[in-house]
């Protein structure tokens, strides 16, 4: 699986607008969550509009108006996002249940190359589809807080960029190789349980 930029960028505001309800800011707008995040205005209003239209999102109209949270984010599934702005979680389309196409494989059912990618779709989706947008929140803020640096929508301050004027993560903070010890799950031990543990996770 590999997100669209579409993906991408309609997963970090919706974790943005997480952080928001968390810190008890009440709405966001717009141009917020594209500067904080680096994102075009253009594409985020269109991501905030499709969130809005499955019900996600809420609006509030006015001066001091902007986007919230109107569902609890205990019950967004992070898979259903995915699958919301990307479709099937699955690597290839003969893999997936939700959106199944046949290849070009003449016996699917003996295919190699189909099962080790089934394997492939059901880890992802025991990840995604176990654990809430809630839960990605709280891991986010420990990290934040542990790292003593600001949390956004709180009103603490990040350190300016002298060029532009524009506030920045250190560098060191956003910028650095991959550590494989640094994932959700390493930070997940003291975070909500899980939302419907032990159920089986849901189809791809």
């Amino acid at each position: 699986m590999k997100l669209s930029k579409r993906g991408e960028y309609g997963l970090r505001t919706l974790i943005k607008l997480g952080i928001a309800r968390k810190v008890n800011r009440e709405v966001v707008s717009a141009s917020e969550l594209a500067e904080i995040e680096r994102l075009p205005l253009k594409f985020i209003e269109q991501i905030l509009a499709d969130l809005r239209q499955e019900g996600i999102i809420g609006t509030r109209r006015g001066k001091f108006g902007g986007y919230y949270l109107e569902k609890d984010p205990t019950q967004i599934r992070m898979g259903d996002m995915v699958r919301l702005f990307d479709g099937m979680l699955a690597p290839i389309p003969c893999a997936s249940e939700c959106f199944y196409q046949p290849c070009t494989c003449d016996d699917e059912q003996h295919c190699g190359l189909r099962m080790i990618m089934v394997d492939v779709r059901n880890a992802i989706s025991n990840i995604l589809d176990r654990y809430t947008l809630a839960q990605v929140v709280e891991v986010t803020l420990r990290k934040l807080r542990r790292d003593n640096l600001p949390i956004p929508f709180s009103g603490q301050r990040e350190i300016s960029n002298r060029a532009g004027g524009r506030p920045q993560m250190p560098a060191e903070a956003t910028r650095r190789k991959l550590d494989p010890g640094e994932g959700f799950l390493a930070f997940l031990s003291d975070a909500p349980a899980p939302a419907d543990q032990g159920n089986p996770p849901e189809s791809v």
